[in-house]
């Protein structure tokens, strides 16, 4: 955690103010303190929302890591538990970090193994369509990974409805499969006021691909979870996004043309468990792959989640 303020250049204003909607008519945000913030540009980057109650019995039945309050509870039932059945259901599509499903099911092997429990524990991963994961390179490159561990996998595997009381999940498919636990890698959603604003079609913001404005306000420009885009909802998309966002804006105020352009750039760690990692990087052009998973790619993630911090205040 950083205090937001800590992060921002000084000539920035910060106004802390929840979004009720935005006026795009009038030009105007209005917060829910009734104030008004009227605007020549506008960016949207309110991120994705985890929406679990738009599957019944999730959010009484399942876990989830995608919020800081439900990944310290979801540590604290792994240290607890000891024998059983973890599943790792991908609900929701699409949803943040499209590899955080795949690298948690190898995290929990490692963990279970460093605890002298994995025998005890079966471990299940599904996915709604015919492969885990969206991407069919990233699938492919996880199958072996997968085998090796011993990680069950349920594919065709699209979830209707979670019973608490029987622990029981039962898909349209037709089919059920008992857990002791569930991470479930619930529906996303943008922010209700994007909805409420008319900025929203099949539930995200249309965005051009290249230029990052959204379709039909050329004052209004959006970036990271938010966009409809074909591209990976994760924090470097958002990273990449941001500075070219900022160098069309700044050329339109200066009355210059705003040339740059998002390829689609992406770069993503995968932690595949035993203190080891790869890492993907992609565009529209080019699809991942996956580099062998070493210790050293790892530790260089780990690195990384220190020297965040500087890349949110725009220094690396």
């Amino acid at each position: 955690r950083r205090p937001q303020r800590d992060l921002l250049h000084p000539a920035v204003e910060l106004v802390v103010d929840p979004v009720l909607r935005v006026d795009v008519s009038r030009r105007q945000v209005v917060g829910e303190s009734g104030r008004s913030y009227a605007y020549r540009y506008l960016v949207l980057a309110a991120g994705a929302r985890v929406a679990p109650e738009r599957t019944p019995g999730l959010a009484e039945a399942g876990e989830q890591f995608y919020t800081e309050e439900g990944a310290l509870r979801l540590y604290r039932r792994l240290e607890e538990f000891k024998a059983g059945t973890v599943v790792v259901s991908v609900i929701g599509v699409p949803h943040m970090c499209p590899v955080a499903p795949l690298e948690m099911a190898f995290l929990l092997d490692a963990f279970f193994r460093e605890r002298g429990r994995r025998e005890k524990v079966d471990l299940v991963y599904t996915y709604p369509i015919n492969r885990v994961h969206s991407n069919p390179d990233i699938a492919q490159w996880a199958a072996p990974e997968r085998a090796a561990r011993d990680i069950r996998t349920e594919t065709f595997f699209n979830v209707e409805r979670i019973d608490p009381e029987r622990q029981l999940i039962e898909t349209m498919e037709g089919t059920t499969l008992r857990f002791d636990l569930l991470i479930g890698i619930p529906e996303h959603t943008a922010p209700p006021f994007l909805e409420a604003s008319g900025l929203t079609v099949g539930g995200w913001v249309p965005t051009d691909r290249h230029t990052l404005q959204v379709k039909g306000h050329d004052e209004i420009y959006a970036l990271g979870d938010v966009t409809d885009l074909p591209v990976s909802k994760a924090g470097s998309v958002a990273h990449y996004q941001a500075s070219i966002v900022a160098a069309n804006l700044a050329a339109r105020i200066r009355g210059l043309p705003a040339t740059a352009r998002y390829g689609g750039k992406t770069f993503c760690f995968i932690e595949t468990g035993a203190d080891e990692a790869t890492y993907v990087e992609f565009d529209y052009d080019r699809p991942p792959r996956p580099v062998r998973a070493s210790r050293w790619i790892h530790w260089a993630k780990l690195a990384y989640n220190q020297a965040y911090w500087m890349t949110a205040r725009g220094i690396v």
